[in-house]
Formats: structure tokens, sequence, C-alpha cells
């Protein structure tokens, strides 16, 4: 999956694969972590948030299953 880099302090870059549902974030730390069953309205609230960090950890973070790559 290909992953966009964005401007956050937590945030390295960020991946979405609409069809299955599948977030994929790469974090400044250097884990890269798969989020399962992302709606799409969620994907563009976390790309559009002006803090992308602070949207991850309220509405992504232990809300849905992960997996660390």
């Amino acid at each position: 999956m290909e992953r966009e880099y964005v401007r956050s302090s937590n945030l390295k870059s960020i991946g979405y694969e609409e069809e299955n549902q599948i977030l994929e974030i790469e974090f400044n730390h250097g884990g890269v972590y798969r989020y399962y069953g992302i709606p799409s309205n969620v994907h563009d609230a976390l790309m559009s948030a002006s803090s992308k960090g602070s949207y991850f950890s309220s509405y992504i973070k232990n809300v849905y299953r992960t997996q660390k790559l």
C-alpha cells in the first residue's frame, strides 16, 4: 500500500485502501500499523484534520482492530 507523507508531530505517513477499508499509518517513532474496518469518511476526516495526531487518538486509536507490521 502506498502511503502519503503528512505534517504531524506523531504521524509520518498515511495510506488507505478503500475497497477493503484498511488504513495504514507509519509513525514518526518508526512503527507501521494497519487499522481495519475504517470507513472512507473517517479516513477523509483524518486527512483533513488540522491535528492528525489528535484526530487519530480520538477516533481511531483503540477503536478499530489493529495489526503491527
